[in-house]
């Protein structure tokens, strides 16, 4: 009995259903290994993931290239059923001769066993495959975006994704597709939001009547008008929603779909190399903004207006008028300014990270939560919160000093590991979370039973969609509260760093400012700020093993000082 393993892929890109396609995929490798006395003992199965990045950058496959090189791996031979879903390009070339250096088999159904690594026939079929793969994929990409293309452009089709705010997403009619509207699946459309719609207007407004982003953001939370995330908290739980912010007035200025038409490929996503320099690790996907010349728009208005084509071709030109007008001319800004506590400290008010600016020539620290939001009553901002670094170095230091020196430095490692013990306690039932996600999978079962006994579309397609919202917030709110614990430090790990950081703390003594910040980092330091009360709070954390040596041949860049 030979033992295999398994490998395959399945994308969810195209809504493939990943247990159908690992069935039929494993069905064709065990008809394939079975007449030869071969069984299947572990599978290495990536689902989600696109063909497009390599092996490495697939777990299941990652983990199957790792345990090629363990000798007791427990298979023999690799089996797969299916190449073109395995491999992409030129990825069978970069990835076989890992599998002949450790000599394992792998065996494919496109050449009825093992591949034979002498065989040039074989090594072309892969090949072949590899690059049938890609034309596959780039086939599915053309069309795909053609017939999104046209979909927008002469049907005028809402293609998805959340409405503008001003907008709600309304429906328009069963969808075109009869499977798909057999399966309650319908089209979708905006209308204007009654509550947000007016608002939209009211910025246009105010814009083109001089008004700047941020003054526009000040009066709308002065009225108490909620922001876009203040107004929809359930797909925004991420911010916080106190006031409207000079990009949330921005994006509604710069969005064309408030002038009635549907408009598509604003965005694109490019595949770039992960290294230039090894075109062999793959690319990544990413996002990039189109110009206007590019975006899709439809032919003619396909929802009701908010503003006219003529706002809005007045209020883009006057943006970007404000782009093409010369700056002001001024010094070259200095971008090597060293900051000893650079990302380490926090305004207690907002809890942003504070940044830093150089004044007098003399490292100081900002905050400037109100230039980017409105002032809000219910968040009482200062216009700046500043601190001069030296301050609360001075202070700092001394208190790293006390608190780890020698005669101290064991006592504090310890009440560090009586604060974990504390923090590290059980999770909290949430069972309310999850009895919701049970009862909302209770009601879509009993929905889609309706549609099967003859139920109205229309109205178990609004159940299904409300179920769904509420059942995304219940396990949104149940991923952010099943954070993961500290991990507590043992006796071995106290003795060790007792000696790094007694080193490390004659060190921080004998440094100047601007060599501080590896100091700052080994210790694990966060700050805090409260401008009101005019003090610091720290926390230390430091890692369990602190690497920060010299060089034993001394300082070979003296000038780099």
């Amino acid at each position: 009995m030979v033992h295999f393993a398994f490998a395959g892929r399945c994308s969810t890109e195209d809504l493939q259903d990943p247990e159908t396609s690992r069935n039929w995929q494993l069905t064709r490798a065990r008809a394939l290994i079975e007449p030869a006395g071969g069984e299947i003992v572990t599978e290495y199965f990536d689902a989600g993931h696109s063909r497009a990045l390599p092996w490495k950058h697939r777990p299941q496959a990652a983990a199957l290239l790792q345990a090629l090189r363990d000798p007791h791996r427990g298979f023999d031979a690799v089996v797969i059923g299916e190449p073109q879903r395995t491999f992409y390009g030129n990825q069978f070339g970069n990835t076989f001769p890992l599998f002949v250096h450790f000599g394992v088999p792998l065996w494919v159904p496109e050449v009825g066993g093992a591949i034979d690594p002498d065989n040039e026939a074989h090594d072309l079929v892969m090949s072949v495959f590899g690059g049938m793969s890609k034309g596959e994929r780039n086939r599915i990409k053309i069309r795909v975006r053609t017939a999104m293309a046209s979909q927008a452009q002469i049907e005028g089709r809402y293609l998805g994704g959340r409405p503008p705010y001003g907008y709600r997403i309304a429906e328009a009619g069963p969808h075109p597709n009869p499977a798909k509207a057999a399966d309650g699946k319908r089209l979708h459309r905006l209308e204007p939001d009654p509550e947000t719609a007016w608002v939209v207007v009211r910025i246009f407004t105010e814009y083109l009547r001089g008004k700047g982003f941020y003054a526009i953001a000040e009066s709308l939370t002065r009225d108490g008008i909620p922001s876009p995330s203040g107004y929809d908290r359930a797909r925004n739980p991420h911010r916080d929603g106190h006031a409207w912010s000079n990009g949330a007035v921005r994006a509604i200025l710069a969005n064309p779909r408030y002038t009635g038409h549907e408009v598509w490929n604003k965005q694109r996503k490019d595949e770039v190399l992960l290294d230039i320099d090894d075109v062999t690790l793959g690319h990544r996907t990413k996002l990039t903004w189109n110009v206007p010349d590019q975006w899709i728009w439809s032919g003619q208005p396909v929802h009701e207006p908010l503003i006219s084509m003529e706002t809005f071709t007045r209020t883009r030109a006057k943006r970007h008028g404000r782009r093409q007008q010369p700056a002001a001319e001024r010094s070259p800004r200095t971008t090597s300014r060293p900051y000893a506590l650079r990302g380490r400290i926090r305004c207690s008010l907002c809890d942003r990270k504070i940044q830093g600016t150089f004044n007098h020539g003399h490292p100081h620290y900002r905050c400037r939560y109100p230039s980017e939001y409105a002032k809000s009553g219910a968040f009482n901002h200062p216009l700046s919160v500043y601190v001069r670094e030296a301050l609360i170095l001075t202070h700092l230091d001394a208190w790293i000093t006390r608190a780890f020196a020698p005669g101290q430095l064991k006592a504090t490692l310890e009440a560090m590991r009586q604060s974990q013990r504390a923090a590290n306690t059980p999770p909290p039932d949430h069972a309310s979370a999850r009895r919701t996600i049970a009862e909302c999978d209770r009601r879509l079962t009993q929905y889609r039973a309706a549609l099967d006994a003859g139920a109205s579309l229309a109205t178990v397609a609004t159940w299904i969609t409300q179920t769904e919202l509420t059942k995304t917030t219940a396990q949104q709110e149940l991923a952010a509260a099943q954070t993961s614990q500290p991990v507590i430090l043992t006796n071995e790990q106290i003795d060790h760093m007792i000696k790094d950081l007694g080193d490390l703390t004659d060190r921080l003594l004998a440094a100047t400012p601007d060599r501080k910040a590896p100091l700052y980092d080994a210790f694990g330091l966060a700050l805090k700020y409260n401008a009101k009360k005019r003090v610091v709070t720290v926390e230390s954390q430091p890692a369990s093993s602190v690497y920060l040596r010299t060089c034993p041949r001394g300082d070979l860049n003296p000038h780099a000082r």
